[in-house]
């Protein structure tokens, strides 16, 4: 979906305490935070700014293999090979070998050689979606096996235990997701929900367009005072002035009108009525405000000017905008029958042999006759044309491959969408309140015996009549009635795990908690409770359920999840990897974003740098850091760190902590500050751009599908920036662990396997069948991890 065109943006955020507007405002606000919610963090004068962190690369964990001294031996740890990885807690093995700390030739001389073993454990992960980072905690030694040293085992296992921890406290992220997807457990825990994948009314046109989502039936309240009436459930801000019977919706810093709500043609109205120009002057002071240092935002008056005013289309219900820059134009996809529009960001698509239009929108495919008219089906995956899943890593289109069933993205997009963020919150510290319109009022979640408030912002549901529970921020509360005394709940009950893809507070089956202590409890939350799902249907990640669920209107506005219409597209890049990406219409300063949930009560949130350019993109923010660091202190994870955290010292800024009421330090705003992030960004396929992308050479003859086991040939094990001609070496991290304890090495000069079983390394043609997906993991989850330390050098590239 395309929410703007050319140079047009629309204001279309407006919400008021809990994600909702209220008949009670005299002006159009936007981003109010509820009593708990977080404000805008500047600079404290008590705590001086520290110099500019450095632009250099930035390492996301230290190279392997990790080395140790024991005596006049040297213990080298090579990277871990993942056995199963559930929850928070990773069972993990790896090969180990033993050497004198003499140099090699001497050894040789000798007539020497290291030891070689296999280590097995356990640990607890936290895992930092911002900074690609998993910390081990908890670390455990299972069982260590020297197949030429058995009777030091238990020695080796006692000092093992003492240093290893120390040495592989932080692994990178992308090596991990990389290690799960060769694992036996890599995606047979992942489960498909019945997502509806009923399609949407779909809206194509070659005209500079926006689109207005009215959540159900208008609702107008009275702006106090006046004659003008507030279009209630939508994110735009329309005025209804009845004395007239005209409608105006803000754009850029001015307005349109209209005789209809549901009119196409708006016009550009200069002369506004006098009640409107208070609010219109607090429009442009917040734009103004928070316009990006050196910018100026944009003006609806000059778009006038050059006669780029955009065609409004309003919907009462879920929609999607596609818009072209004039005719559709397209371009083949070479070695295939199909064809793409170059001259949009939305995914569209004809298949020359059938004359089909495919079109992707919220991960799902669906297909017509007819680009402009439609009617439009869906698409599953075994009906979606074969060469879909052979386009190439390096097309422009390559994103969609991340929503093409049995690809290799759409493979390891499942992975990511399956790895928690976590956080271990302080219970003591973490604190609960929660806002109703009225008495509370409940419904019953269908399919459950479950009810759940629906005149509140904050997902509250009723287990029984002495234990509700509650969700904020990705923790769980509990309390004995709907308005508390809350308290920071240590389990949940399994039947909330129940609710329904078709029951509006679907998306709170994605937090969890893990384990807790009488001070802490440790918790996650995967990207579903973002709004993303895995089909049933089609194996795939998609956003939204798909379902259209009923709105409330009080005095308040209490959106529930929407699957389009809000511009969200799951993509993918070799360089990168998956990520969310979302569309956006803002005036600088508000922003096109999901309204419910953990978006909604805080306004625009969340998108930061990461705004839907790879590495997760949107589903990478981390919703922890709203709590301020006097509830997530106890988290390892270097994002909750408030010395070092995020980027680097210069990034670290004081603050006001919102929950406790005291001053500190924080690190870098990008997961903590949601009023900080990044304002302009693109979409789907315009996240990657092939020309600077990075190729890929995971060694001789396995460049490629780590799924598969199959790829192109090429030498070297290096991450390849063709622009810079310049590549990285993935090091000697070329031993492998086999399940039985034996021990591998991969030669990437001549693509050869040896194996050690305590005489030296001999030849072998018949490694462990998945010892070649494990060398291609490692190997991409090198290159992956390389991306993106380039990409930070100081802070995550914009």
């Amino acid at each position: 979906m395309v929410l703007t065109c050319v140079t047009l943006q629309l204001l279309l955020c407006s919400s008021l305490p809990g994600h909702a507007q209220s008949s009670a405002a005299h002006s159009p606000q936007t981003h109010s935070s509820l009593p708990d919610g977080p404000k805008p963090q500047v600079p404290s004068p008590e705590i001086p700014r520290p110099p500019s962190a450095s632009r250099a690369p930035q390492k996301v964990d230290a190279p392997w293999p990790r080395e140790v001294e024991r005596g006049a031996e040297k213990v080298a740890v090579f990277q871990p090979q993942l056995e199963a990885w559930e929850g928070e807690t990773m069972r993990a093995y790896a090969a180990i070998s033993v050497a004198s700390k003499e140099s090699a030739k001497d050894d040789q001389k000798k007539g020497t050689h290291p030891k070689y073993g296999v280590v097995w454990f356990t640990a607890r992960t936290e895992v930092d979606k911002v900074n690609r980072q998993v910390t081990l905690d908890d670390f455990q030694i299972t069982a260590v096996k020297f197949t030429t040293a058995p009777e030091r085992e238990a020695e080796y296992k006692s000092f093992l235990q003492t240093k290893l921890p120390a040495k592989s406290k932080v692994v990178a992220l992308d090596r991990m997701e990389f290690a799960l997807a060769a694992s036996d457990a890599g995606q047979s825990s992942i489960k498909g929900v019945a997502v509806n994948n009923e399609p949407p009314r779909v809206i194509v046109t070659a005209k500079p367009s926006i689109l207005v989502l009215v959540d159900g039936p208008p609702k107008f309240r009275d702006v106090g005072g006046t004659d003008l009436h507030k279009l209630l459930n939508t994110q735009a801000v329309i005025l209804l002035d009845k004395k007239n019977n005209r409608y105006y919706l803000n754009v850029m810093d001015g307005w349109l009108e209209a005789p209809d709500l549901m009119a196409v043609s708006w016009s550009h109205v200069s002369k506004i009525p006098k009640e409107m120009k208070e609010i219109t002057k607090g429009i442009k002071e917040r734009q103004k405000s928070s316009a990006q240092e050196g910018s100026t935002p944009p003006s609806l008056k000059q778009a006038n000017k050059e006669k780029k005013i955009p065609e409004v289309y309003v919907s009462q219900g879920q929609a999607e905008l596609l818009v072209t820059e004039g005719a559709p134009q397209f371009e083949r996809i070479a070695r295939s029958s199909l064809e793409f529009v170059k001259n949009t960001s939305a995914n569209i698509f004809v298949d020359t042999i059938t004359r089909y239009h495919y079109i992707l929108i919220a991960g799902r495919w669906f297909r017509s006759k007819s680009l402009e008219g439609g009617p439009w089906e869906f698409v599953d995956g075994t009906h979606l044309p074969q060469d879909f899943s052979r386009i190439p890593e390096n097309s422009p289109k390559a994103g969609v491959l991340a929503s093409v069933p049995g690809t290799g993205p759409a493979k390891e997009a499942l992975i990511a969408n399956s790895i928690p963020q976590t956080a271990t919150i302080t219970r003591n510290q973490a604190k609960l309140d929660v806002k109703y319109d009225g008495s509370p009022q409940f419904k019953v979640i269908e399919g459950t015996k479950l009810q759940y408030a629906v005149n509140t912002a904050t997902p509250v549901i009723q287990v029984n009549d002495k234990n509700y529970y509650a969700a904020e921020n990705a923790v769980w509360f509990v309390g004995p009635a709907p308005t508390g005394p809350w308290a920071v709940a240590t389990t949940v009950p399994p039947e909330i795990y129940s609710i329904p893809p078709s029951a509006p507070l679907h998306y709170v089956t994605y937090v969890k908690v893990y384990d807790s202590t009488p001070e802490v409890v440790h918790v996650g939350y995967t990207p579903g409770y973002y709004g993303t799902a895995v089909s049933s249907t089609t194996t795939t990640v998609v956003y939204g359920t798909g379902f259209y669920y009923p709105t409330y209107v009080g005095a308040y506005w209490y959106g529930a999840p929407y699957t389009y219409g809000v511009g969200v597209a799951s993509t993918w890049s070799s360089g990168s990897g998956w990520s969310v990406t979302i569309g956006v219409g803002y005036t600088y300063g508000a922003f096109y974003y999901p309204w419910w949930g953990p978006w909604g009560s805080y306004g625009a949130c969340c998108w930061g740098p990461a705004w839907g350019y790879g590495w997760g993109g949107y589903a990478s923010a981390n919703v922890y850091g709203r709590w301020g660091n006097t509830a997530y202190a106890n988290t390892r994870a270097a994002w909750a760190n408030p010395y070092t955290g995020n980027y680097g010292a210069g990034s670290r800024t004081g603050f006001q902590n919102t929950q406790r009421g005291t001053v500190g330090v924080a690190g870098r705003g990008t997961n903590t500050n949601v009023y900080t992030g990044n304002t302009v960004g693109g979409r789907g396929a315009a996240a990657y751009d092939p020309k600077t992308g990075i190729v890929a050479a995971g060694g001789a003859g396995y460049a490629g599908n780590i799924y598969t086991g199959q790829g192109t040939a090429g030498r070297g094990g290096v991450a390849y920036n063709p622009n810079t001609g310049g590549g990285v070496a993935v090091g000697g991290n070329n031993v492998y662990a086999g399940k039985d304890g034996s021990v591998y090495r991969y030669d990437r000069q001549n693509g050869n396997w040896a194996q050690n079983s305590g005489g030296g390394w001999k030849s072998t043609d018949r490694p462990q069948p998945s010892m070649q997906q494990q060398q291609q993991a490692r190997s991409m989850g090198q290159q992956r991890t390389q991306n993106f330390s380039r990409s930070m050098g100081g802070g995550r590239r914009r």
